[in-house]
């Protein structure tokens, strides 16, 4: 097994409810495994875990005040551009706060930022370097 893997990004947010609804919003559908107080959502390859803050903070043993928000970013890359203005859309109707407006970027592709409720970044790219899989999954092109 490798050792450079994730298995498991867990976000602390305020309102589990809330969470819940606004990825169920941009068309996640929870894993059967949801319990009170943390919702799970099965992804391509990983999970991705909404937990509320102050029991993420108990469970670190810390104070909610240290976990933070945005200072990094999730991201969800899309076939083309028309795919990262669709996302973007659907989670700014879905009450994401918008950071940035989907664009050309230096580096050669297209993409946007937004916040969901709790304030955890996403970006919405295209990368014409990077195709995706079939299932939507990233395995980055060897060198040329």
């Amino acid at each position: 097994m490798t050792p450079q893997r994730i298995t498991l990004v867990t976000l602390g947010v305020d309102s589990l409810e809330r969470a819940k609804s606004f990825y169920c919003a941009l068309g996640w559908t929870p894993a059967p495994s949801e319990t009170e107080s943390i919702v799970f959502y099965q992804l391509n390859g990983l999970v991705l875990g909404l937990f509320g803050r102050n029991a993420l903070a108990k469970d670190q043993e810390r104070p909610a005040s240290e976990l933070g928000t945005g200072a990094m970013t999730l991201a969800l890359n899309m076939p083309d551009r028309k795919g990262v203005d669709a996302a973007y859309q659907r989670a700014l109707d879905a009450d994401a706060v918008p950071i940035k407006a989907p664009r050309e970027v230096f580096w050669g592709g297209y993409s946007g930022y937004y916040a969901d409720p709790d304030g955890h970044v996403w970006e919405v790219a295209y990368n014409p370097f990077w195709p995706l899989n079939e299932d939507g999954s990233l395995t980055l092109p060897a060198p040329t």
